[in-house]
């Protein structure tokens, strides 16, 4: 099939395949804030810990259910570097670790954000292709 059918296909054929894209990067972007989010309660929690040794912390047991509990040395953290692979780290050492995959995570943020806007305006500029090619089909059907 040629002609102008093929070209209208072959335009909302790139529409949705950078629609998809920009979905799959917007979840990427997603899960980076949580673990942002989630890094920078740790770091919180660290330090109060660590001004206040007697003062309880919650412990997730999972299905939404926690417990108090106190910490016997919140000096000594256990810290997942990668891969599975957990080590001791002063609760300063800790807060630093996690300082520093935060800054890993903003940029890598600001790349990913950078992505989808690219996808963004190219599904624009598809959009406005395909309109004109419409309203091109519709003056010679017409």
């Amino acid at each position: 099939m040629a002609g102008p059918e093929a070209d209208l296909q072959t335009l909302q054929f790139y529409l949705n395949e950078y629609s998809q894209q920009a979905e799959v990067f917007s979840r990427q972007l997603e899960m980076i804030e949580q673990k942002r989010i989630e890094s920078l309660a740790a770091i919180e929690t660290m330090k109060a810990l660590s001004a206040d040794h007697d003062s309880p912390a919650l412990l997730a047991l999972g299905g939404g259910t926690m417990v108090r509990v106190k910490v016997g040395d919140p000096e000594k953290i256990l810290v997942n570097i990668g891969s599975d692979v957990i080590v001791q780290r002063t609760s300063g050492e800790a807060v630093t670790f996690l300082q520093e995959k935060i800054t890993e995570m903003e940029a890598m943020e600001k790349k990913v954000a950078s992505t989808i806007e690219q996808l963004r305006m190219q599904m624009s500029e598809i959009a406005r292709q395909l309109e004109a090619a419409y309203v091109q089909q519709e003056r010679r059907t017409g």
